[in-house]
């Protein structure tokens, strides 16, 4: 199935629906073992959204143009390209999947972009720790019926092997961001991730494997979630045989 054009907003309806179910039923997931890494899960909420409403983003709005360029000095490449801001106003509207910006006070990962999700706890499939992590980082009380298929597990450098399961919200379930974990809570739309000049590959000296980009307004999402992302678009969207297990992490992300 061939993408649509990246201009415009992507309605979140039936035909969505069905095109990304049918797409996620044809991939063959893959999985990886755990080789000593402790296992995560984590949930690409596909759900709509106003650009108004949804569009903002409080958290850079007040800083000022060097707390921006130190937000992003980690970043390979982001010295080089002007555009960047560090922001995602603006970049609601459609159909979107739900990102979630992680806590400045947490010991891992600390204000990185994510996906809502976590480590799977003992007795849980990874399903059910999807779901769970859904519940308790951003309220959405979520059943196997919102479900619409599997992308590839994804090893991080940190020490993971984290599964992305695709969900559906049909109805006005909110997100709230539970302080505890999340920073922000956003509703990217599918226009962001269908732009033309995404994804973006670098190379860093550390890794001879390309570092993923995926570029959300004035950012850029890295693996894992960049990854996944990405996988998430050419595979459920597109409809293509495309794999990012290998792609690299930004050393920033190593930790």
């Amino acid at each position: 199935m061939s993408p649509e054009p990246s201009t415009g907003e992507i309605a979140h309806d039936e035909s969505l629906r069905e095109r990304l179910s049918a797409n996620l039923a044809r991939h063959e997931v893959r999985q990886h073992p755990g080789e000593g890494r402790k296992h995560a899960a984590v949930a690409v909420i596909v759900l709509d959204s106003d650009a108004e409403l949804h569009g903002s983003d409080p958290a850079f709005s007040g800083l000022g143009a060097e707390e921006r360029r130190e937000l992003l000095a980690d970043i390979p490449g982001a010295a080089d390209d002007p555009t960047l801001t560090g922001d995602v106003e603006g970049t609601a509207g459609g159909a979107s999947v739900l990102l979630t910006r992680r806590g400045s006070h947490l010991r891992g990962h600390r204000g990185q972009w994510a996906l809502p999700g976590g480590r799977v706890d003992d007795g849980e499939t990874l399903l059910e720790a999807a779901i769970r992590e859904c519940s308790e980082e951003v309220g959405l009380e979520l059943t196997s019926d919102d479900l619409l298929g599997q992308l590839d597990d994804y090893p991080t450098r940190s020490g993971y092997v984290i599964s992305p399961f695709v969900f559906w919200l049909s109805d006005d379930r909110e997100p709230v961001a539970n302080p505890a974990e999340v920073a922000s809570v956003h509703r990217v739309s599918l226009r962001e991730l269908t732009r033309t000049d995404s994804p973006r590959f670098v190379s860093i000296p550390e890794s001879d494997r390309p570092v993923v980009q995926v570029p959300i307004g004035g950012d850029l999402i890295h693996a894992p979630t960049g990854a996944m992302l990405y996988q998430f678009r050419a595979v459920a969207y597109d409809g293509l045989d495309t794999r990012v297990d290998e792609l690299e992490q930004p050393v920033f992300a190593w930790r």
